[in-house]
């Protein structure tokens, strides 16, 4: 690996037709102000995570400008991507959190992420056909979408703290995305958020005083996990989501940047799991490769990895800026309810994407009955508890979608 990059062109345009390879750059002010970018890309669904469980913002901010520089490293400075906080951690952190505190919740990122890399390890020797094996299209767009679909009532819960304000911010989320193009229409949450945020504080439902006690400099508030086996049910699923976005990451930027790149699958995976492990060590939230991201990308067609170094040390020093964290911490129920009750849903419509995308057949009885349990299961949040372990709606419809779907492809294959 080497940390040097080809300037491409004379550094300032791009030829129609061309992109800046990850092992290229333009100038570097041009290169900062893309890093600065994609830091904007993922500022706001990277704050929500922290916001809606409680964790320290700056933290997180943190380790994910950590995590991005493991990624880079463990990638051989190959494949570019940006780790930011994921939101399947949303729900087993706020049950973790409940029963165990903090400690527990970070216990359980900690063995999320010594599993991802498990599995990234064992993917770099032997591929990624056992993965699509174990989780067809059917099953993982079932897991992603009754992720969304789950966390539909934390949504609701703040949503109906301050009706108004919420109603204001999911508005702006919405139009923002149809009334602008390219990047900027990629921010609506970011801009919902903010619009949210000044109806607020005309409301007097914004409280300013953390703001001015908190220091403009400071260390990231660091945590220790607890042991906490009893919270494993709710987050190991969440492996699987991690695995199916880190694929769906590498073959997207591979198929628009450079096809060797899904060689960098198994890496990829192993240094998801590497930063989700480090993050959950330290008291910040898992962390996942960013969509939005690559959205900033195909919009700038500059895939240069130097603009995720940039990226990536703007976030660690963000993380000493406490001051930053309490301003995050300020926003209120209303606008949380707001943005969640569009984010969750588009997590849920993530999950339908991969169906559509893959052509999976619903005339089938195998996949009707798969997806539809699942997402019963764990829309309705079933639970299950057994001794000190409780399994969850998503913990246990994960389980589902996965036994009825080979349960089932196992009683075809016999009958026929």
């Amino acid at each position: 690996m080497a940390l040097t990059w080809k300037l491409h062109g004379d550094g300032r345009t791009i030829t129609e037709g061309e992109i800046v390879r990850p092992d290229e750059r333009l100038a570097w002010p041009a290169t900062i102000g893309l890093g600065l970018q994609h830091v904007v890309a993922m500022f706001g669904a990277t704050f929500l995570v922290p916001l809606l469980t409680g964790f320290p913002p700056t933290t997180t901010l943190f380790f994910s400008g950590i995590g991005t520089i493991l990624f880079l490293l463990v990638t051989r400075n190959r494949l570019p991507s940006y780790l930011g906080s994921s939101f399947a951690f949303i729900a087993p952190i706020t049950a973790a959190t409940a029963s165990d505190g903090r400690g527990g919740a970070l216990f359980g990122i900690v063995v999320v992420g010594l599993l991802l890399a498990l599995v990234g390890a064992v993917v770099t020797f032997t591929g990624t056909g056992w993965i699509d094996v174990l989780m067809p299209p059917v099953v993982a767009g079932a897991i992603v979408a009754l992720i969304g679909l789950n966390l539909a009532p934390v949504a609701k819960s703040n949503f109906v703290k301050a009706p108004w304000v919420a109603l204001i911010t999911l508005v702006a989320v919405i139009l923002w995305t149809v009334a602008f193009r390219g990047l900027v229409a990629r921010l609506s949450i970011f801009f919902g958020v903010a619009i949210g945020y000044v109806a607020a504080v005309i409301a007097g439902q914004v409280d300013f005083g953390t703001v001015r006690d908190a220091a403009w400099v400071g260390l990231p508030d660091l945590t220790s996990p607890t042991v906490a086996w009893s919270v494993l049910p709710a987050f190991i699923p969440v492996v699987l989501v991690l695995v199916a976005e880190n694929v769906g990451h590498v073959r997207s930027v591979a198929h628009l940047a450079d096809p060797e790149l899904n060689s960098q699958t198994g890496r990829a995976l192993l240094a998801d799991g590497l930063a989700t492990t480090l993050a959950g060590l330290g008291g910040g939230s898992g962390t996942t490769t960013y969509g939005e991201n690559i959205g900033v990308m195909a919009a700038t067609k500059v895939y240069s990895t130097a603009a995720y170094w940039v990226a990536g040390t703007f976030a660690i020093l963000l993380g000493f800026l406490p001051k930053v964290g309490a301003v995050v911490n300020t926003i209120p129920p209303g606008v949380l309810g707001g943005v969640t009750t569009a984010l969750y849903g588009l997590i849920g419509v993530i999950g339908v994407k991969i169906w559509i995308d893959n052509g999976v057949d619903f005339s089938r009885p195998t996949n009707q009955f798969t997806a539809a349990t699942a997402l019963v299961v764990g829309v309705a949040d079933f639970t299950f508890t057994a001794g000190d372990l409780s399994f969850n709606g998503i913990a246990l419809g994960t389980i589902a979608a996965i036994l009825v779907f080979h349960v089932m492809s196992a009683v075809e294959r016999l009958r026929r």
